[in-house]
Order: structure tokens, then sequence, then C-alpha cells
């Protein structure tokens, strides 16, 4: 490899905003800290008091700034955003892992789903990503890229991921109309949708532990995929060697999605 291309694949100098850290399994962490690794400057939210005492060592550990957004709160992400622009004076990558569900229409049949938690559901864990871009997209003067978080479920029908189906379906669509809008400025627009994994959210699926198992079977790999190899991808859609794409619903499940 050229000295020219190195620059290519890597984080170094790269800027930017991650939202929804929750723990040491969460996938907003396994990027944070790789992406630390790679050279990156980060600021971090997670969701409350609650989750901070969680969050904050892993945060301080690595030199990342990190404040309580809850996106159903007024202000919470404008402030987020603020924050890291006043930090870094620009934006060059930003990663939303937020996804929410109350229980009973999470755990409950779609149709049976009630109307506000249908709305909040898809709030939190699709419209959030459209918001926080509206508020970073000024500050990416060179361009960059945005990812969000999706699943399988969204495309296909996985016993127990109920509601939060169509919400992702939502998302990935979202996606799709972002990179068109946001495209002339450079910026690049993508779903990540990992194999599952064991996560706070996760913890949520009824019978989470047979999806597991089911996804183990079925993967070629004939394994799981780590939290490192969610941020791997996620660190290779940030840097300048991704430059020629957007818009897409990129796979990191060991190839599930391939199986019929």
């Amino acid at each position: 490899m050229t000295s020219s291309a190195a620059p290519l694949f890597s984080l170094a100098g790269k800027k930017g905003l991650i939202l929804g850290v929750a723990n040491d399994r969460s996938i907003a962490w396994g990027c944070t800290k790789l992406f630390r690794e790679l050279g990156a400057d980060v600021v971090a939210t997670c969701l409350n008091e609650k989750a901070r005492k969680y969050v904050q060592p892993l945060t301080d550990a690595v030199g990342v700034d990190l404040l309580n957004c809850d996106v159903e709160e007024p202000g919470q992400l404008e402030a987020a955003v603020a924050h890291a622009v006043d930090k870094f004076g620009q934006i060059d990558f930003l990663i939303h892992s937020i996804a929410w569900a109350p229980l009973a229409d999470l755990h409950g049949q779609v149709v049976d789903s009630s109307r506000d938690g249908f709305a909040r559901a898809m709030s939190v864990s699709c419209h959030s990503f459209a918001e926080v871009a509206k508020l970073c997209a000024p500050h990416m003067p060179a361009g960059g890229s945005m990812l969000s978080m999706t699943y399988l479920g969204s495309g296909e029908v996985v016993p127990n991921y109920g509601v939060m189906g169509p919400v992702k379906a939502a998302l990935e669509s979202l996606v799709r109309y972002m990179a068109m809008e946001l495209g002339p400025q450079n910026i690049r627009v993508h779903a990540v949708s990992p194999g599952p994994i064991l996560t706070r959210a996760a913890s949520g699926i009824a019978e989470f532990d047979q999806l597991l198992s089911i996804n183990r079977d079925k993967a070629p790999l004939k394994r799981l995929v780590t939290l490192e190899e969610i941020a791997q991808l996620s660190a290779f859609l940030c840097m300048d060697a991704a430059c020629g794409m957007s818009g897409q619903t990129i796979y990191v499940d060991g190839g599930v999605h391939a199986m019929d």
C-alpha cells in the first residue's frame, strides 16, 4: 500500500458524536472504544444518571466526554450536538445507536400494540436519527458519515421481535431518503445491521437466548458476530475509504441474512 493511500483507512483526526452508550456490551461503546483506538476524537452520550454510573468509567478511561441525552427530553439532543461542535469545531461522523419500545408493546403482538407505544418506539428508535442528522449536518463542512443500527427483523419476520420490526423497516427507509437529501453535502448515510448480540436493549426481547442459538446455527460462519466486528464495520464506513458508498443497509451477521 502506498503512503498516499494509508489515510483512507484511518480515523486519525476525525471528530464525531456517538449516541447510546449503555454499558460495556453496548454497540455504541464498542464503536467509541475502537474509534478512539483508531485516532478519532469522540463525544458520547448515555441515557441518564442511572446509566452514567456504568458508562462514565468506560469513557473516562479512553478520554471521551460523556453527556446525558434522552431524546424524548426537549433540548438534550441539541445540547449534545452543541457540546461536540463547541469542543471540536466540526463533526465528521455520527453514530446513532438508540432503540426502545415499551415492554408491553415489545412483548405483545404487533396488532395489539398501543398507538402511544408504537409512536414512542418510532420517535426514539427512528425519527431521532433524522433529528440529530439535521442538527449535525450544518457542522459537517467537508461531509462525513452518519450511521444508525438496524436488524434483520426489518425485512423479514423474526419471532418475538414484534413492534421493532416495522420500526426498523422505517429506519432503513429513512436512511435511504437521508442519503439522497444529504448526498449533495458529501454526507454518507448507512444502516448497519448486526446479528444478535447480548446488549441491554436485546435483553428486552422475549426468548432471546433461543434467537442467539438459531442465528449461530443458521450463520454460514457458524458463530455469532462480536461487538468488535460490528465496531470494525462502523469504523470503515466512517473512513474516507468508504467515500463511494451511501444509502445502504450493510450486514455484519455471519451471513445469516443470505440464508432462507
